[in-house]
Formats: C-alpha cells, structure tokens, sequence
C-alpha cells in the first residue's frame, strides 16, 4: 500500500498556492521504485507534473514533447534526481516518428510498466470553421496517438508480466462546452478506448483507466479565462480551490502503483465535483 507521509509545502509537485496549509500529505508508493514510465506530452501542464510525480516515487521515467526548451528546462530541475528522466522531442501527430521515439524510450528504460497518454490540445474552434483537414491534425493530436502509443507498449508490458495504461480524459464532452466540438468528440472516444483497451489486454495483466480532469489550472489554460471566468468554475464545483496539476498527477500514481491492481476499464474523476 501507499504510505502517506508529510512534506513541505513547494516539495517535488508545484501545489496550489491558494492551500493555506504548511504542509500536504504525499503518498509514497514502494511498486512504483524502478518502475518504467512513459509520458507523451511531459514537458508543461500536467505533463509536467506527471514526470516529476514519478520520478520523485524513484520511478524511472521517459517522456515526448514537442516543446524542446520546457522539455530541457524540466530535465535540468529535475538533474538530481536518483534517476534523472529522459526526454525526447517529438510531434505525437506523427505517429510512424512517435513509436519510433516509444520504441527508443522502451531501450533506454529497459523496458516498459506504465503508459501515460497525457498529450492533448484543446484550441477552441468554431464548427463552421471546421474543414477535414482540421479534423484530422486535431484528431491525431488528441485521439489517435493514445491507441498507437498503448500498441506500442504492449510486447514490452507482455514481457514484464503487466502494466499500467493512463489515458487522459476531459470533463469538458461531459458539460457540452461550446467551441470544442472536435476535442470533446475525441475526449468522449477515449473512454471508449478505455474500455476496449481493459477487456483486450486484460489477461496480459495490464490495466487500462482513464483519468477525468476537471478545469485543471495551468499556464496554457489560464489564457482562456478570466477572473470572473475562474470564479464560474468554482462556483459550480462542489469544493472550493482550483485543480492543479499535482491532483492529477496523484490519480496517476494511484493507477499506476500496485495499490491499483484490480482497478481497471473505468474512468477515475478529479473535478472538484464541477456540474
């Protein structure tokens, strides 16, 4: 089982700064030392947050991003780590480059135990804009890697006795946000992938779930809202206080740890209970 224990305020995850707490409590899960990580998208947001979660467990990780110096910034910060993460950029919208760059990741771990499909982009867009051009790259970008990501991984999981699938949901399809009409489509395919993925994989004794994220506050979504946008959201979650990317990040340990060994083919909400 996980064991819980006291950190400083600020260590390893960027916590909310609106907790007026000194302290938080963080989980420290022994299965997850060693363990070999995938992350796409792992250089800002909750990406970010993903990689430095695990390595902070002493997990080794890798991860893809096409954001090259947010990517060799995080490399840096986390330099001291006991296993230093390793980053390759990529554009997941390549999918013959992606498994590519997976399969040179999978070599430098020395294997694979745990997929997070995290990469996403969720411009806006109005529907009479749409052309089938758009429709692909926004597809490919939000959709399609998940599946060619998690087929990649699967000879290498085999090999290990199992594994861990995240993939990255959004509550935004759930609400019927306006002006995401594609991502939201591909946000909805997932946990149907979801699904599939569980009963596919599962007497290879690798799980898949999906994790739900409400309005998480990052840098690149805080350029869609303005304060009384913010304020909105609060008010129609059950708690107060913003998402950050730690709390997902701590959903994603979860799944992927052994504490989580019959969790599989669900959806796993961190949305503050917004409705």
């Amino acid at each position: 089982m996980g064991i819980i224990r006291s950190v400083k305020k600020g260590w390893g995850l960027n916590l909310d700064a609106q907790s007026s707490s000194a302290s938080v409590h963080s989980a420290i899960y022994p299965s997850l030392t060693g363990r070999r990580v995938i992350v796409s998208g792992g250089g800002s947001g909750i990406g970010e947050a993903m990689v430095e979660a695990f390595v902070r467990q002493g997990a080794a990780v890798g991860f893809v991003d096409i954001q090259q110096s947010a990517s060799e910034q995080l490399i840096r910060r986390l330099a001291d780590a006991e296993i230093a993460p390793h980053f390759l950029p990529c554009d997941i919208t390549d999918c013959d480059d992606y498994v590519d760059k997976i399969g040179q990741l999978i070599n430098r771990l020395g294997g694979c135990d745990v997929l997070i499909n995290n990469a996403a982009s969720d411009d806006r867009h109005k529907l009479e804009d749409i052309t089938p051009a758009y429709w692909d790259e926004r597809m490919a970008v939000n959709l399609k890697h998940q599946f060619f990501a998690a087929k990649a991984i699967i000879p290498a999981m085999r090999d290990s006795g199992g594994g861990s699938i995240v993939n990255m949901g959004s509550i935004s399809w759930h609400l019927g946000l306006m002006d995401l009409v594609i991502y939201q489509t591909a946000k909805a395919a997932i946990e149907g992938l979801t699904r599939s993925l569980a009963r596919e994989l599962g007497r290879d004794n690798i799980r898949v779930n999906a994790i739900v994220p409400g309005n998480v506050q990052t840098p690149r979504q805080m350029k869609w809202y303005s304060p009384d946008g913010e304020a909105e959201i609060v008010a129609a979650q059950c708690l107060d206080g913003r998402i950050q990317p730690a709390d997902i990040a701590a959903m994603a340990l979860f799944l992927a740890a052994d504490d989580s060994r019959f969790c599989t083919g669900h959806n796993y909400w961190v949305d503050a209970g917004w409705r």
